[in-house]
């Protein structure tokens, strides 16, 4: 990964806690800044070749802000763990955005990020240009949910570095099969931070200590009041072909509800699609230039 592609940036938001966030591109593009938003465990590593590709000629020349939300990467861990919900971290995303001066933009939500902005439309929507909402919709399959509480309830660190990437091809190589050697190394570099020589899940666990209390039984929240709040904005949905969190019948209703909706199925790929990969990358970035 190649640190002159992008800056860091670490700031202070209104509770005291220290964010961290990058930046691809000139920050005096023409076009609307787009700021992306990780999913729930995972943080800004996951955007680095998305974002340097949209920073790039070939992607449209974007300044793209990409986002460790509290308690993910480089940002701080927050002693008070009650304040890991949507709604703290949209207030975050606002701050964020104040902070660079942002004052409309293009939002990349993956998962949970795709939560942030469902709440972001009712708190702040003069920020909202656009949206694209990764693998994340108003109906959230409770089968889906599961899975990402037993995958984090069995989940154990790989012990050394040359064994990560055999291990997450272990854990999610059903679900993303068309995944090759070297995208299994950058997940592997996008979720553990090394701490002397050993990769470690680069997230505070009591983030999810939430899903726990989870049950077949549990009734996820119904996001479509919130989801109707896009209508007028350009919006876009991608899908992995083999999610279990997000269905096709709630892509469908999405399309129905929003005609203008430009939904994208990603092939041989689960809960979250890899935004960079060949189709996706150049969706995303069509759909940003219309």
């Amino acid at each position: 990964m190649d640190r002159s592609d992008f800056s860091e940036h670490l700031f202070r938001i209104q509770d005291g806690l220290q964010l961290y966030a990058r930046s691809y591109g000139d920050r005096r593009s023409r076009h609307t800044p787009v700021v992306c938003l990780p999913g729930l465990t995972r943080n800004s590593r996951d955007f680095h070749e998305l974002a340097g590709f949209l920073a790039s000629p070939a992607g449209g020349g974007f300044f793209v802000l990409s986002l460790d939300s509290r308690g993910r990467g480089g940002s701080e861990r927050d002693h008070d763990r009650t304040r890991y919900t949507i709604a703290v971290e949209t207030s975050d995303l606002i701050a964020a955005c104040a902070h660079f001066d942002i004052e409309r933009s293009i939002f990349i939500g993956t998962s949970r990020g795709g939560l942030i902005l469902h709440h972001l439309i009712g708190l702040a929507p003069a920020l909202i240009a656009g949206v694209i909402l990764n693998d994340i919709g108003p109906v959230i399959e409770i089968e889906g949910l599961l899975r990402i509480r037993d995958y984090l309830n069995a989940a154990t660190a790989p012990k050394d570095w040359a064994a990560a990437p055999r291990y997450l091809r272990s854990m999610h190589g059903k679900d993303f099969p068309i995944l090759g050697e070297h995208d299994w190394q950058e997940m592997a570099k996008a979720i553990y931070r090394d701490e002397g020589g050993v990769p470690v899940a680069d997230f505070d666990p009591a983030i999810a200590a939430p899903l726990q209390t989870l049950t077949v039984d549990t009734s996820p929240p119904d996001l479509w009041p919130q989801f109707e709040a896009f209508a007028g904005l350009p919006l876009m949905v991608v899908r992995g072909e083999r999610s279990t969190l997000l269905s096709e019948a709630t892509v469908e209703e999405m399309k129905r509800r929003h005609p203008k909706l430009m939904a994208v199925t990603v092939v041989g790929q689960g809960h979250a699609p890899l935004l960079h990969l060949d189709g996706p990358r150049q969706a995303i970035a069509a759909f940003l230039q219309r």
